[in-house]
Formats: structure tokens, sequence, C-alpha cells
């Protein structure tokens, strides 16, 4: 059996179906050792040269009635523990899904997408295969080799003790071969993950990479990482196949053992002379040695699935422990009170904040408070932690507490759902779905309407490229918005953000991507449709946020100065150059256009 704390629930929840499958599968094993007995009747039935018809036909009545039992009992077994299988591994990937929602965005930082992916598929499929096949291999070769057992010793105790020895053997080696493919299986699966975050990588970023002209480094790179996958799965392919050479060497050496010295039981038996071995007169008729082969034969199957169980189980037992890891991570705990009646205010108390696996501060010792309704923006230098700043009012990190407050309210202490209802954001990525656009503009709000979706677009200013495209609202962005354009996709993530109507809306530079005259519109639609509710925004020009009623200016790490724009040009070194450089640039562009 495979064991582990997040399996043990699923044995019990279908424990009815193992049940069944277990009974189906010891009426099986029942039978189908009466096959062997019935073909040594008939040999001795053979024996005296004269044929009982009537002894004859109840034989293969028996047969057929064996045959009828065997395809009932296998149609039973098959049913129900494959459906307990996979059940099970379709509990475990939405148990694994609900955790992936709750861990907190440091986990995803550590963790390759390519690594969880594997955990989702390759990992959850080898623990199926164990809970279904390797259940009823388990069973069915632990009661088959039981029944074969005892059916062997009644037989002849002599011979049975004569062929027990190796299949000691088998047990043993397969004790000792179990770490060592689990180790193997381990590696295997960790070369897995390098090849499919290579893969995936190469896929996002195949712009990039065509832009560049490095498809043959890529390629190389590839052939690299798949050469070291190759001598892995070669590796572990190889001590598979020694391992079942060396079962099916011992199960020749067994068949070899039993015809030999069995027919010469049986030569001795015929003559006159039987056999004593060890304080017992072997007597064995010709019908009985092929009874005895048959019982082999049927047994010859266990053996065959030990070989396949110690694999099986070695590779699952691996991944469960990879799946273990994972279920396990360390969540980010959202406590009960919720955030109610939010008004907009937000104060930072000397907050600081580092990424994990930094040393270095991101953010250093902010403190300074937004009224509820204002219109903020946030600049600075490329680093100096403006998206770090914005980001830490969703809750996307584990923070102190104390620092950050909402209406007066410590974030850490509101539940995190409501904390991020309260809180739209349009991230700098603005990452779409390969969805129409009418899914990605509503995504942000489950019970918005055709008109929702248009006014967000408006405030947008959206609306005039959707009509430009042949299916309107209907057209598919395709992977992360590929068939948009970088202005476009920032827009539609604006309307996504805009459409929840929260009380605090972040647009982390969420209009770089657009022109002067466009985002001018933008923003004349901010201060009229956002009105007495807070907005924050990042901005790398200046231009954006100069008719806000203030700004934040960062500079590494820390704030040099939160002003409104015009006292901001008198107090902010950083601000001052901004500006000029801002200032030199129009003039430079204007001249060139002249």
């Amino acid at each position: 059996m495979l064991l582990g704390r997040h399996l043990n629930n699923f044995y019990l929840k279908y424990l009815w179906l193992y049940l069944i499958g277990v009974v189906g599968l010891i009426a099986v094993d029942w039978f189908q050792l009466l096959i062997p007995e019935y073909l040594g009747q008939i040999v001795d039935l053979f024996d005296g040269g004269k044929v009982d018809t009537s002894a004859l036909w109840e034989i293969v009545s028996g047969v057929i009635f064996v045959a009828f039992v065997l395809f009932l009992g296998r149609i039973t077994w098959r049913l129900s523990i494959f459906a307990a299988s996979q059940r099970t591994e379709a509990g475990l990937r939405r148990k694994m899904f609900r955790k992936s929602e709750r861990l907190p965005l440091s986990y995803y930082g550590t963790n390759k997408v390519g690594t969880v992916m594997a955990w989702f598929t390759t990992d959850l499929e080898t623990i199926e295969e164990f809970l279904g096949w390797g259940t009823i291999m388990l069973f069915d070769a632990g009661f088959l080799t039981v029944l074969v057992i005892i059916k062997m010793l009644r037989l002849d105790v002599a011979l049975s003790l004569i062929v027990f020895v190796p299949l000691i053997l088998i047990a043993v080696w397969g004790g000792l071969v179990e770490k060592f493919q689990a180790k193997k299986w381990n590696e295997r699966q960790e070369e897995f993950d390098k090849l499919y975050d290579y893969s995936r990588e190469s896929f996002t970023g195949i712009r990039v990479i065509k832009a560049f002209v490095c498809q043959t480094r890529r390629l190389h790179g590839c052939a690299k990482i798949i050469r070291k996958n190759k001598e892995t799965n070669l590796s572990y392919a190889r001590m598979t196949v020694i391992f079942d050479c060396i079962i099916s060497l011992i199960i020749a050496l067994i068949n070899a053992i039993i015809l030999g010295v069995g027919g010469y039981f049986v030569y001795c038996t015929v003559v006159g002379t039987p056999v004593v071995l060890f304080s017992h007169t072997v007597d064995l008729s010709a019908g009985e040695l092929i009874t005895f082969l048959g019982y082999f034969d049927t047994m010859i199957w266990p053996m065959m699935a030990l070989g396949q169980i110690v694999s099986m189980r070695s590779r699952a037992k691996a991944s469960l422990k990879r799946v273990s890891r994972f279920l396990d991570a360390e969540e980010t705990t959202s406590p009960d009170e919720k955030l109610t009646d939010v008004k907009g205010g937000v104060r930072f108390e000397n907050f600081s904040f580092t990424y994990p696996n930094s040393e270095k501060p991101a953010l250093s010792n902010i403190t300074l408070e937004i009224a509820a309704g204002e219109t903020v923006g946030v600049v600075g230098k490329v680093g100096s932690g403006k998206t770090t700043l914005v980001s830490s009012l969703l809750k996307l990190y584990p923070l102190e507490q104390g620092k950050v407050f909402i209406d007066g309210k410590d974030i850490t202490e509101c539940n995190t759902d409501s904390v991020r209802s309260a809180v739209a954001c349009a991230p700098q990525d603005g990452f779409l779905f390969s969805d129409t656009l009418k899914g990605n503009i509503g995504f942000s709000k489950d019970d918005c309407n055709m008109e929702d979706v248009c006014r967000a677009a408006d405030f947008a200013c959206l609306t005039e490229d959707i009509e430009g495209f042949p299916e309107g609202f209907d057209t598919v962005c395709g992977e992360r918005g590929v068939t948009l354009s970088g202005g476009q996709k920032q827009r539609v993530a604006i309307a996504r953000a805009f459409l929840t109507d929260a009380p605090i809306l972040i647009l982390d530079d969420s209009v770089s991507a657009v022109d002067s005259k466009t985002e001018e519109i933008i923003l004349s639609n901010i201060a009229r449709e956002r009105k007495g509710k807070t907005t924050i925004a990042v901005a790398s020009r200046v231009s954006t946020v100069s008719k806000f009623d203030k700004i934040i200016v960062l500079n590494d790490g820390g704030v040099e100065a939160f002003a409104s724009p015009e006292e901001l040009l008198k107090i902010s070194p950083t601000y001052r150059r901004m500006v000029r450089l801002q200032t030199l640039r129009e003039e430079v562009e204007g001249g060139n256009h002249g």
C-alpha cells in the first residue's frame, strides 16, 4: 500500500469500492486455481486407457462455470478499483488546485511553473497508476500466492519446499531494488521538470527568440536538456529491465526444477520405488504433476507482478513525496475579520519590505498617508520600489503587522479576499486570458452584463479599437493577449480593473504603451468617473500624474518627497530632473517633427 496523510482520507472515502474490488479479485483467484485441478483430472482420466464420458463432461461443465465466474469477477474488480483510483486522482488534483490558490506569491517565485505543472500531471498520474494497477497487483498477487502455496503444499510438500527457495530470492531482490528505483525515478522527474520549464519558456518567449534570431542557440540548449533527460530515463529503464530479467531467469529456473525433479518423482512412483524426502514419501502421479505445473504457471503472474509492484510503488512513493511537499507548503492564513464600508484611506507606517531570497530591502521606512478620494501618483527611477509599494495593498506577500492600513485598519488583520475586493489593480504586465475581449474585461465581475463591459471599455478608451475588429467584443485575445498590441492589452487591463468599481484603484504603469492623446482621455475619465474614490497610479512619465492631487517620489526604496506637483518642483531633486528630462524629450521630438 501507498500510505500518506493526504491519501489516507481517500482510502476511507472509497473503501467500499476497494472492498468490492478485492472481493472480486479473491473470487477470481479462488476459481482460477480449479483449472489446473481439472487438467490434472483429465490426464489421470486418460491414464487407464478407457475414458469415463460422464466424468469428462462433468469436468468440462466445471471449466465452463469457472470461465463464467472469472468473467464476472474481472469486470467487477476493474470497474470498482479503477473507479476508486481515478476518483482519488481527481480529488487530489482538486485539493492541489485549492492549495495553489491559497499559497503566497513568494512560493511561485521559488518554484518554477514547469515543476508545479509536473506535480499536477505526471506525478498525479503515477500515483493513480499505483492506486489502480498497483492495488490490483498487490492484492491479487498476495491472495493468489497464499492460495497457490497452500494447494502446492497439499499436493506435495517435498517438491513445494524445493520450489520455494528461489521464490524467497525474488522477494529479497525486490526489497533491495525498490530503494534504488525510487531514487532513480525522483531524478527522472527532476529532469522532466527542467525540460518542461525550458519548453514552456521557449514557447512563451517565441517572439523574442525569433526577433533576435536565437532559434539555433535555444535549440542547442533544448538538445542539452533532452540528452540529460534521455540519460536519466535510460538509467532508470536499465535498472527496471535488469530487475525483470533476473525475475524471468528465476522463473525459468523454477520451471526447470519442477519438470526435472517432478518428472523423476513421477517415474519413481510408476516403477514402484517412490522417493523419500524429509521423512516424506513422494507419491506423485502424472496428473498431479500437471496440476502442480498449472499451480506454478498461475503463480508466475504474482512473481512478475512483484517486479512491477516494486517499480510502480517506488515511482508512486517518489511522486507522492513531491505532491505532499506541495500540499504541506506553508500558506498565508487569512483572518476572519472582513474589511467593510471602505472609503479609500491608505496609510503606510514605517513600512519596509524585502522580497524572499533577497538580502537588499526593496522598500525602507515608508511613512505616508493618502486621504480617501485622493488621486495620487507614484514616480521614481527604475527599481526604486514603485510596484512593490502599491502591490503591498493587495497582500500578495506576507506583511508585518501594524505597517499598512486601509481606513485605519491593519490589512494583516483583515480577511484577504475582502482586502482585495476593496482594491482593484491593473498590473504592469496586463495579463490576458485566452478568451474574448468581453470575457477578459468582464473577468473581474461575476454578474456583469454587456452594458457594464461597454462602459468599462469607454473608460479605458478602448471602444474605437474594439469596433475596428471584425468580431468586436467577441474577438479572441489569444494566449496572453497575443493578438493585441501592447497599448490595447494595457487598456483591457484598465477596463477590467475599473469594472469592479472598487474604492481603491491601482494603475501600475498601465498607460506606458499608449499614445499621449489616449493617455489624456483616460486621465480625464479617471478624474470624472473616479471622483470621490482613491486612485493610485504608478507612472514612468511625469506628465501622466502631473494633474493629480499628490505625487509620491521614491528614491532607492525610500520616500524622497510626497506633496502636490507644484510643491515637488521646489523640494524634490528627482522630480525636477524627471520634469526637465521629459521637457527636453518633448522639445526634441517636436523639433524632429518640424
